[in-house]
């Protein structure tokens, strides 16, 4: 009885099975058929029984990053091992064996191998590569597999189609590669000697060539220190001789050659012959000068004998004394011999290395490992300078002419400074010249309104002054005085030093200027002058907006009574005054009138009148009868009376009835309070400049465009000050 067919039933493993082919292992390839594969599984697509696949890749474990192909992830990444090989030897009487060194390359990537044989001079055998990078297969009879990274470890035979190896060592990154995937590591081992090599070495080493010949090998020196050279600042001090100083010196050390160059730094006026070197580039000896020798007795190689035929092809030559008999022995300056704080011998003369440069400090740093680089002072005290004296000025023609007639022989004539005209010359629209608006300080009532345009040129520091034309004022106008240099006042007139003049630094809006005995106050100036002295702050510091805001804040404690200034001259409380108002005030104490006349104007607005009943509260409060209380208890009376003034004006008014113990008389106080008793005249605004100023700038407009300024945005960026 058959049992049903179900999961677990049957035995059969063909149930449920649907490919039953045989796969196919004959092809194609370049139209010629042939074996493709061997690897293809049997039938249905799997093993047959007894069969393998070889596999493709090594099995490596998986890292902490990206799932990557082992050609990516591997790639350059290669296994290096130190192997030998004991090869039989055909001819006995050479020895029996030979040792022979390898270098076997594993690649991760795609699991190659690669045996390379290092070569050696004449080992009589080919050398190089062994093996070519390729997949080599297991010896029997695991034929169809190949090596891979497991198979390799130290002090272990690997066999490579039928010749075994013997590895016994490799390198750091093989041995950290190996511990990494869990291989546990052998110790090292030893190379054994190649017997042949080291009867070779022992009979070379007996042997004694025929023809004795050195060989002075310089080229790698050459090559390795080309153009690369070591500098060291020197002194020879040579003043214990007659007429002799101290000399400042160069040295030069070539290191392709070994040689050595001075040069001699030739000061000023030194009195000297320039040379163009104090030694020229050669060997120098420690103990020199040595003397005088004959021709060819300082060489590199002593000749033994010369040889030649008589025949039409001779060849000559020559042989070479081995034991370099007659040879004069000299020590040449090497590199190592030269330092900071050496003496050296330079043909008898005794030359101090004071200091180096950077290239010699990194090259004895590197090569020798010093650190200590402390420079030796090699300048010598400088000569007492002898102060040279002119004679006073003459009087005729300029200083500056007259100055030169004293430096040469020949008088020169005095050389402006060009480069100076040439930046600051008037070209285009750029004037370079600064203008200001001045008026004459004098006690003459004729010359009192007189105004003054003074200019000032940056080329060559000339100042002109004109006077513009006003009719019907009995002065004749225009130029005042012509372009020149102005001296300062209070110099002598003959004397040996060249005077001082008027520099573009002196002059600023509110500057008082001294011209040839006239005195100018400058009042204003164009508005490319302006913008010149706040481009150019650091010349103009009176045209510095850091320096002013700086100096307004100092005064911080002020700003209270600043703001009554400012106050004072708002008789229209528009928050804003004109530009003459805020420039030219000078004294901040209002007057009493005026501060009367203000608080009149605001009391007749609000219509207060509510004065006895502020006396009779005083009176109340006065328990003493002195007729007098502290100034904090009127303003606090003002306050509960709600008094239509402001906290300024009422603080200013207070300070004025205030008595030296700060008692206020309450009585008159109010009385003069009280409008309709004691009326005052009615506010007018108050002039605080009678100068004219920008509208007679030479008959056009201001040229400043700011013709109101609001004091009280003013007063809060610079104080923080609210608006009450």
């Amino acid at each position: 009885m058959a049992l049903p067919l179900l999961p677990g039933n049957s035995f059969n493993r063909n149930v449920g099975k649907e490919k039953f082919h045989k796969s196919q292992h004959w092809g194609f390839c370049n139209n010629v058929g042939m074996l493709v594969s061997e690897d293809k599984p049997g039938i249905g697509g799997e093993l047959l029984l007894g069969q393998k696949t070889k596999p493709k890749y090594s099995a490596f474990p998986k890292g902490m990053g990206s799932d990557a192909p082992s050609w990516v992830a591997f790639d350059k990444q290669v296994l290096s091992f130190d192997a030998y090989l004991e090869d039989e030897v055909p001819d006995k009487s050479q020895g029996n064996y030979r040792i022979r060194r390898y270098k076997i390359y594993f690649y991760l990537e795609d699991d190659t191998i690669q045996v390379n044989e290092p070569e050696l001079k004449n080992s009589g055998m080919p050398q190089g590569t062994s093996i070519r990078r390729q997949r080599i297969s297991l010896p029997p009879p695991d034929e169809d597999q190949f090596y891979t990274v497991h198979h390799f470890n130290i002090n272990i035979d690997i066999i490579f189609y039928g010749r075994t190896f013997k590895i016994y060592d490799c390198d750091t990154f093989t041995k950290n590669f190996l511990k990494k995937i869990g291989v546990k590591l052998n110790p090292p081992g030893q190379c054994p000697e190649d017997p042949y090599m080291k009867i070779r070495r022992e009979t070379l080493d007996c042997m004694k060539p025929l023809r004795p010949y050195e060989s002075f090998d310089t080229l790698k020196q050459f090559l390795e220190y080309d153009r690369k050279v070591l500098r060291f600042f020197c002194l020879w001090d040579d003043s214990a001789t007659l007429f002799g100083d101290r000399r400042e010196l160069i040295l030069h050390y070539f290191l392709s050659d070994d040689t050595i160059e001075v040069k001699e730094v030739m000061p000023h006026n030194s009195g000297r012959d320039a040379m163009s070197l104090f030694l020229q580039r050669r060997k120098l000896p420690k103990y020199g000068p040595p003397g005088v020798c004959q021709p060819g007795q300082v060489t590199d190689r002593t000749v033994l004998n010369i040889y030649g035929g008589l025949k039409e092809n001779r060849v000559d030559g020559y042989l070479l004394d081995k034991y370099k008999l007659g040879k004069l022995d000299q020590e040449f300056y090497k590199d190592s011999d030269l330092f900071i704080g050496a003496t050296i011998n330079v043909w008898g003369r005794k030359v101090l290395l004071c200091d180096c440069d950077e290239f010699t400090k990194t090259y004895y740093k590197t090569k020798y490992g010093i650190e200590n680089f402390t420079s030796i002072p090699c300048k010598a005290p400088p000569l007492p300078k002898i102060e040279r004296k002119f004679p006073p000025y003459t009087g005729f023609g300029s200083e500056e002419d007259s100055l030169r007639s004293c430096i040469g022989l020949v008088p020169t004539p005095h050389q402006r400074d060009f480069k100076k005209f040439m930046e600051k010359d008037s070209y285009g629209n750029i004037s370079n010249t600064l203008r200001f608006f001045a008026k004459l300080i004098t006690h003459k009532c004729a010359d009192v309104d007189r105004m003054f345009v003074i200019s000032y040129f940056l080329s060559d520091d000339t100042i002109s002054v004109f006077e513009p034309i006003e009719r019907n004022s009995g002065i004749t106008g225009g130029k005042f005085l012509k372009r020149i240099r102005v001296k300062k006042p209070g110099q002598e007139v003959f004397k040996s030093e060249l005077s001082e003049y008027i520099k573009a630094e002196e002059l600023y809006i509110g500057a008082t200027v001294n011209v040839n005995g006239y005195l100018f106050l400058l009042l204003n100036a164009d508005e490319y002058t302006l913008n010149y002295m706040e481009t150019n702050s650091d010349m103009f510091p009176m045209s510095s907006i850091e320096l002013i805001l700086q100096k307004l804040k100092e005064e911080e404690s002020k700003s209270r009574e600043i703001k009554q200034v400012f106050t004072a001259a708002d008789c229209k409380h528009t928050k804003m005054v004109d530009y003459n108002t805020f420039r030219v005030p000078k004294d901040p104490c209002p007057d009493m009138s005026v501060l009367m006349a203000q608080a009149h104007e605001q009391l007749k607005k609000n219509t207060f009148e509510n004065f006895e009943s502020l006396i009779s509260t005083c009176v109340y409060q006065d328990r003493e009868k002195k007729k007098v209380l502290p100034s904090k208890d009127i303003r606090r009376l003002c306050k509960s009376f709600r008094l239509p003034l402001s906290d300024d004006l009422l603080g200013s008014i207070l300070s004025g009835f205030e008595d030296s113990e700060k008692q206020i008389n309450y009585e008159s106080f109010f009385c003069a309070l009280n409008w309709r008793i004691n009326p005052m005249p009615e506010l007018e605004a108050t002039l605080y400049t009678k100068e004219r100023c920008e509208d007679e700038w030479l008959g056009m407009p201001s040229p400043i465009p700011v013709k109101y300024i609001n004091y009280m945005r003013l007063l809060k960026d610079v104080f923080g000050l609210e608006e009450e």
